[in-house]
């Protein structure tokens, strides 16, 4: 008896030294995958950080996924050989000109809702969006796809989705507030420029690639990446004399891309209607920000 007394609180402590490790042991998958930003979803061996989560529709949920096996891994990638590089310099003076030339050529760029039926160039619309696919990109990745649709019909089966949806947003989706906050813009759902401008743009991202061996591949930044490379798409038609105006139709992504039959890794980022602007064109007279409201010197 006087030795059971002994070694019964030697038991209880070694008892609750398992019980404690094992509880541990169960939490540590559970605390990983929290340190590595997600909640709850895929385990932790078929997780992959690098692949946004945003914009997706029911599709990518259920293609996007599968197997670790059907991603390729990074030492599947041949090197790059590096090249030298030495880009135009340009003397003080002649950089502070160009500077303020191209300030003032994207100064005068405007969101435009009235714009001309008259053709445009495809060659133009070829090189401004050669000029969108010179955006920086994760890794290289260039996760972009610019479908141009010039289809008459196309353009308003595309409009058809939009006013649809965008009928939606503006009664119930969007609140008060929003739209209020439109109403000096004189917007609504009706967008007849979707039928009228030459060309409309559609810029996908592409949430991760698929290689020629049906393997996928990580697109890291993805969503950064095409806003960038949106951004030069702006700028390049600014600089050929084009207007349009910055599309983000909600809720239309998925019937958009069925439509024009992308693939399910591809997710709808902006809409851009392309062309000369009308004779009559009007835009809101907008005052922009004054150097020094935004730009912090340190």
């Amino acid at each position: 008896m006087a030795l059971l007394s002994v070694l019964t609180p030697v038991l209880a402590l070694v008892l609750c030294m398992v019980a404690g490790f094992l509880f541990l042991k169960s939490r540590a998958p559970q605390s990983n995958l929290k340190e590595g930003g997600q909640g709850k979803g895929p385990s932790k061996s078929g997780f992959r950080p690098w692949v946004d989560q945003d914009l997706q529709d029911d599709t990518i949920l259920a293609e996007g996924g599968g197997d670790e096996d059907e991603w390729v891994e990074n030492d599947e990638e041949k090197e790059l050989a590096h090249v030298p590089y030495s880009p135009q310099r340009y003397p003080e003076e002649a950089m502070l000109q160009r500077s303020s030339d191209f300030y003032c050529l994207m100064n005068q760029r405007r969101s435009v809702r009235f714009i001309s039926p008259e053709p445009v160039p495809r060659e133009v619309i070829n090189n401004v969006i050669l000029t969108a696919g010179t955006a920086p990109s994760g890794a290289h990745t260039e996760p972009w796809t610019f479908v141009v649709v010039s289809d008459p019909e196309t353009k308003h089966q595309i409009r058809l989705i939009v006013e649809e949806e965008e009928e939606v947003n503006y009664r119930q989706r969007m609140g008060d507030k929003w739209v209020h906050d439109l109403a000096p813009l004189r917007t609504n759902w009706i967008k007849e420029y979707l039928d009228v401008a030459p060309y409309l743009i559609l810029i996908f991202k592409q949430a991760y690639g698929i290689l020629p061996n049906g393997k996928k591949k990580t697109h890291y930044y993805n969503e950064i990446s095409v806003s960038i490379s949106c951004g030069i798409l702006l700028a390049a038609l600014q600089n050929v004399g084009l207007v349009t105006v910055t599309s983000t139709p909600l809720n239309c992504g998925p019937q958009l891309r069925l439509l024009l039959k992308r693939p399910a890794n591809e997710k709808l980022l902006m809409l851009l209607p392309v062309g000369y602007p009308a004779a009559d064109a009007t835009v809101p007279d907008l005052k922009r920000k004054h150097l020094e409201d935004i730009l912090v010197a340190i």
